[in-house]
C-alpha cells in the first residue's frame, strides 16, 4: 500500500506552510503499531515527520478531535505531546501531520517526571466537567456535553451511552442496566468532591512514549475535564505503569483518600468500551465490579 500522489502534495504543500521553506516528502514508510489508523514515517530533508490516515466517510472528524486534544495537552506545558501540523482530508482519505517523536530508554526519573507531569497536568481545570466538543475514545464517539457535577457526567455521558451501545449489539443481557441503575443511585456518596482536571482520557501503557531523551510523551488522547481519579485508574486496567508515578503523583498533587478502592469503579467505563470492541471476558469484569458497588 502506498500513499496517493494527491495526497502527498498536499502533505508537501502543508510542511512548506508550516516550516515556511519548500519542503518534498522524499519517501513515505508504513509503520506498525496502529489497531485503528494507518500510520506513516514521512522522510524529508527537514527530517522525519509522522502521518495517521484513515477512512474519511468511517471517521469524519476523528482526527481534528486528535489535533485539538493533543493541542489542549501540549498547551499546558506539563508533559511533551507531538506538535500538530495540519489534519485535513484528501479525497476519501482523511489524515493528522504530526511531529515525528525519536524515542530511547527511559531515563532513571523517567516514572518521576511523568508522575509529577500528570498531577499537574490535572491541575488544570474549566467551569464544568465535559468539553465544547465531542471526540471520540478509540474507533468509538465519546460525547462530552458539559454537567456540572462529575455523577452527572460519569452517568449520562460514560456510562449510559456505553450501556446502550452494548444493549444494541447484545453484548450484555438486560439484567445487567438494572445493576447499573442501582449504581448510578449512590454515585453521588462514592466519589470525592473535585475540580474538572483537564484529563488525556486514555492513558494505558499503550499511549504514552519514552523519546529520545528518555522523557515520557503523551500521545492518542481522548482529552474532556473529568475526575482526575479516572486517568490514575486507567493506569491500574492493563498495567505497564511503575509505582514510582504513583508515588511522584501524590507528592505534587496529592490524591483523596481511598482512592485505590475507586479504581474499578472508574475503570467501569474502558471496561464497556471493551465490551463494545471486542466483547468477551470484558463483560464478566464488568458484572464483578457491578457486584462489588451495588
Amino acid at each position: 500500500m502506498a500513499l496517493p500522489g494527491s495526497l502527498i502534495e498536499q502533505l508537501s504543500e502543508r510542511l512548506t506552510q508550516h516550516l515556511g521553506r519548500a519542503v518534498d516528502i522524499e519517501q513515505a514508510d508504513a509503520v506498525g503499531g496502529g489497531s485503528i489508523n494507518d500510520a506513516w514515517r514521512l522522510h524529508t530533508e527537514e527530517g522525519p515527520f509522522f502521518l495517521k490516515t484513515n477512512d474519511a466517510d468511517r471517521f469524519p472528524s476523528l482526527f481534528e478531535a486528535e489535533a485539538d486534544g493533543l493541542a489542549r495537552l501540549r498547551k499546558t506545558d506539563t508533559l511533551r505531546v507531538p506538535e500538530v501540523i495540519a489534519f485535513g482530508e484528501d479525497h476519501d482519505t482523511t489524515f493528522l501531520l504530526l511531529e515525528h517523536i525519536g524515542t530511547g530508554a527511559r531515563g532513571a526519573d523517567f516514572w518521576e517526571r511523568f508522575g509529577t507531569g500528570l498531577a499537574r497536568l490535572h491541575r488544570h481545570t474549566a467551569k464544568a466537567f465535559g468539553l465544547e466538543r465531542d471526540n471520540y475514545i478509540g474507533s468509538l464517539p465519546q460525547p462530552n456535553r458539559q454537567h456540572a457535577t462529575w455523577p452527572e457526567f460519569f452517568v449520562h455521558e460514560r456510562l449510559e451511552p456505553q450501556l446502550k451501545l452494548a444493549r444494541d449489539r447484545r453484548r450484555v443481557e438486560a439484567g445487567m442496566a438494572f445493576r447499573f441503575e442501582r449504581l448510578f443511585h449512590q454515585l453521588d456518596g462514592l466519589f470525592p468532591t473535585e475540580p474538572p482536571a483537564l484529563l488525556h482520557g486514555d492513558l494505558w501503557s499503550g499511549n504514552f512514549l519514552c523519546d529520545a531523551e528518555g522523557r515520557p510523551v503523551l500521545v492518542d488522547p481522548a482529552v474532556h475535564y473529568g475526575h482526575r481519579e479516572m486517568d490514575l485508574a486507567m493506569t491500574r486496567l492493563f498495567g505497564g505503569f511503575d509505582a514510582e508515578l504513583y508515588r511522584a503523583y501524590h507528592a505534587e498533587h496529592p490524591l483523596e483518600q481511598h482512592w485505590e478502592e475507586r479504581v474499578d469503579l472508574c475503570n467501569l467505563y474502558p471496561l464497556l468500551v471493551h465490551v463494545n470492541l471486542f466483547g468477551g471476558g470484558y463483560v464478566a469484569q464488568v458484572e464483578a465490579i457491578l457486584r462489588s458497588f451495588s
